[in-house]
């Protein structure tokens, strides 16, 4: 019986280079979230910076993940073998983000996984000025972090996709 399912390729970088664009791209978007980040871990509010990061880190996910086709509903158009290897590939990277969807108790259980530079961020806030630079150092090495680790796993994805891809 033949596979009704179509898979749209047009969402998946296609090559090697394609890839390699996607991540650089990626990179950016996450050294530019990660100063976002930094800049609202130096306001001396308790809390006001872990609710900036869960926002920030949600979106940069999902602008990741669509980058690289890999959203819960590109995967979705992908045919069913191929939708498997997506979501294989992605476990064996360690990417517990790549084509899920993105809720705010996943964020925070993947902030919380940072646990020991977040808490010595959160205690540096009550040290003047100095304590405020230190947090800002620690929220930005943080997210930065999370978001390279993401691109790194949707890239190894996609990679792993094109190379089974039919010609």
């Amino acid at each position: 019986m033949p596979d009704d399912t179509v898979t749209d390729w047009n969402l998946i970088p296609g090559t090697l280079a394609e890839i390699e664009q996607a991540r650089e791209r990626c990179r950016r978007l996450v050294g530019r979230r990660a100063m976002m980040s930094a800049g609202t871990s130096a306001i001396p509010i308790p809390g006001i910076d872990l609710m900036s990061d869960v926002g920030l880190l949600s979106m940069l996910i999902n602008d990741i993940n669509h980058e690289f086709g890999l959203t819960p509903e590109q995967i979705e158009k992908l045919n069913p073998q191929f939708k498997l290897m997506a979501y294989r590939v992605a476990i064996g990277m360690g990417g517990m983000l790549v084509g899920k969807l993105v809720t705010r108790e996943l964020i925070i259980h993947l902030l919380k996984r940072s646990g020991v530079k977040l808490a010595t961020k959160q205690v540096a806030r009550f040290v003047p000025f100095a304590g405020q630079a230190v947090a800002a150092a620690l929220g930005y090495a943080v997210f930065r972090q999370i978001g390279n680790q993401h691109v790194n796993a949707c890239a190894a994805v996609a990679q792993e996709l094109i190379t089974v891809r039919p010609s």
